[in-house]
């Protein structure tokens, strides 16, 4: 009993109960181990045999190289299964090419198949929402699944094609934009400053909704890489497309209707003014006049060397009021200096 104790392995376990095998013991396996292996270790490089239907050398499995030599581990256990000699086989450059072909031939693939599930999943449930969010009117509505909108929008962007989404959509705001514009020059003129001001404010209406919606894109592509915004981007295709077109048409209207008294709704010319002042500011210059009845501080500041011609010409506003019927219930100078407040940028 006693022998047989001896020569049996003392095992210790630790507190994680992983069995360790003695100084003695490991010894007498290791010796056990290098003779069964001896004759694996002295195979010669020239021995290895091709693998059918495969390149020469190549072997199912990985070699790590180490510090004592190469260990080849099985591909499917990932196993320690024998070691070798650093003459062993190795892989041959064709096959790490290869590997790192197949690789960048796989990446093409999934991208080519993402944009392929974008074209024709994606897109176009969000074209369909667009075009019904750019054709309604302020006072319709219309049943739009905006938290389906916003997932689609969401996923876009999480797989890269933050890119391929904005040009489709400034793309498609663009060719409705057109219509819009080939609409209007078919307006005739007595109409055509309230159709301007229906597409005006339809297209304003329509970017409330598809703006927040869009947020992600928004945030993540247009603020952070192009450093501009959405909404801001999409007024400036109404102004490229439609107000400019149409600007040199629709500014003697204006003119003309404001010289006449309700020809035109007081709030379609406040509606149209301020519209076209937020698109382009520059336009006020083309009618000071008429900017400054809707829009304070577009006159110049008042010079205190021309108070005595800001008086004469309230006095002869003040005598045309009086011939058309209009009395005044108030003295001249009270009168005068109200008006000049009304027309005049007073700031010194």
């Amino acid at each position: 009993m006693e022998a047989m104790e001896d020569d049996s392995l003392d095992l210790k376990d630790d507190h994680n109960h992983n069995y360790c095998a003695s100084s003695s013991s490991s010894s007498k396996v290791r010796t056990y181990l290098s003779s069964q292996l001896s004759d694996v270790t002295t195979v010669p490089q020239s021995a290895c045999p091709p693998v059918p239907g495969g390149e020469p050398g190549t072997r199912r499995g990985k070699l790590w190289s180490g510090t004592t030599g190469s260990k080849f581990m099985d591909s499917d256990s990932g196993s320690e299964s024998s070691e070798v000699s650093e003459t062993d086989c190795t892989a041959p450059p064709a096959a790490v090419e290869g590997k790192f072909s197949l690789d960048s031939t796989s990446k093409f693939l999934l991208n080519a198949m993402a944009v392929e599930d974008y074209r024709k999943n994606h897109w176009p449930n969000l074209e369909k929402a667009i075009d019904r969010l750019l054709i309604q009117n302020p006072t319709d509505h219309i049943s739009v699944s905006y938290a389906q909108i916003y997932s689609y929008v969401y996923k876009c962007v999480c797989q890269q094609h933050s890119e391929l989404l904005y040009n489709d959509l400034t793309l498609k705001i663009t060719n409705h934009l057109q219509q819009v514009s080939t609409h209007l020059q078919a307006s005739p003129p007595e109409d055509f400053i309230e159709n301007f001001n229906v597409a005006l404010t339809q297209y304003t209406a329509s970017l409330q909704c598809i703006v927040p919606v869009f947020m992600y894109l928004n945030k993540f592509y247009i603020e952070s890489k192009l450093n501009r915004d959405l909404r801001e981007d999409l007024m400036k295709l109404f102004a490229d497309h439609v107000a400019e077109i149409h600007v040199n048409t629709l500014m003697p209207l204006l003119l003309k209707a404001h010289s006449m008294p309700f020809q035109v709704q007081p709030s379609t010319m406040a509606s149209v003014v301020k519209g076209l002042h937020s698109l382009r500011p520059d336009w006020a210059l083309l009618a000071p006049a008429l900017f400054s009845g809707f829009i304070p501080q577009i006159n110049p500041p008042a010079v205190e060397s021309l108070l005595p011609d800001y008086a004469a010409h309230d006095q002869k506003l003040q005598l045309e009021l009086s011939m058309n019927g209009f009395p005044r219930s108030v003295s001249p100078k009270a009168s005068v200096s109200h008006s000049h407040s009304l027309n005049t940028d007073t700031r010194f």
